[in-house]
């Protein structure tokens, strides 16, 4: 069956946000003056991401809302009972050092030029449109989407079923037609699966230790790889990388 829509991740999908989280924190810490605390600027990077994953995975469960999740990475991070607007602050501060350093991935672009006459385009992101459009603007790809889907306004999140069938709700087209591109195996690759869509793992980093992807899984290592699986006459994509 052929693929008629691509519904797209954007953190470290499209966008490269783990070098921009790490590059902006480091900035915002040594502005700061925060890494007297810790040995090295490596080990409180470290923190700040596992203190980003836990309350990520709040928010993403429902248990505390968008901006909550925000004030509680800070308030765990400095250890300190801080105000809503002290914690705003101190985030709005390392949003500047962290926006300063985005960029896309240096194969999105030509992926996104191969595709565009051949397949409509969506986002589907765990973030919040907020956040997602600001990000897709600045990156100059915004009106490359027909529409952009966040989590914080549709209520559920990857890798929960609804979340995938609203994006191919809002395309009008059934699972079966829509290919979706994510970075993480399980809440961007099991989801889809589960879901229905075609789904494609981009592998950026070679974490896949050896032996099958799953069923109904589809891996890459660069997008550059992406409209061979799409074309029509793919059948499961027999080149190199996705299996």
């Amino acid at each position: 069956m052929s693929i008629r829509a691509v519904v797209w991740d954007v953190d470290d999908t499209l966008f490269d946000y783990t070098a921009a989280d790490r590059a902006g924190m480091r900035a915002h810490l040594t502005a700061e003056g925060l890494l007297d605390g810790y040995e090295n600027v490596e080990e409180a990077i470290a923190r700040w991401r596992e203190i980003t994953d836990r309350q990520w995975a709040r928010f993403s469960a429902g248990e505390v809302d968008f901006q909550g999740q925000r004030r509680d990475r800070v308030r765990a991070f400095l250890g300190e009972e801080l105000t809503d607007a002290e914690a705003d602050a101190w985030f709005e501060r390392y949003i500047g050092h962290y926006e300063a350093v985005w960029a896309l991935f240096p194969d999105v672009l030509p992926a996104l030029d191969a595709l565009a006459a051949s397949h409509r385009h969506a986002v589907l992101s765990n973030s919040s449109i907020h956040v997602q459009e600001r990000k897709l603007r600045t990156l100059g790809v915004w009106d490359r989407f027909e529409t952009v889907l966040c989590a914080a306004e549709l209520g559920v999140s990857k890798p929960e079923a609804g979340a995938f069938l609203a994006a191919c709700e809002a395309l009008g087209l059934p699972p079966h037609e829509v290919a979706y591109v994510g970075d993480h195996p399980e809440i961007d690759g099991r989801g889809a699966a589960e879901a229905g869509l075609r789904s494609v793992w981009i592998d950026r980093a070679g974490a896949w230790l050896g032996g099958d992807v799953p069923a109904g899984r589809h891996r890459i290592v660069s997008l550059a790889e992406l409209p061979a699986l799409l074309a029509p006459d793919s059948r499961f994509g027999a080149p190199s990388t996705f299996r």
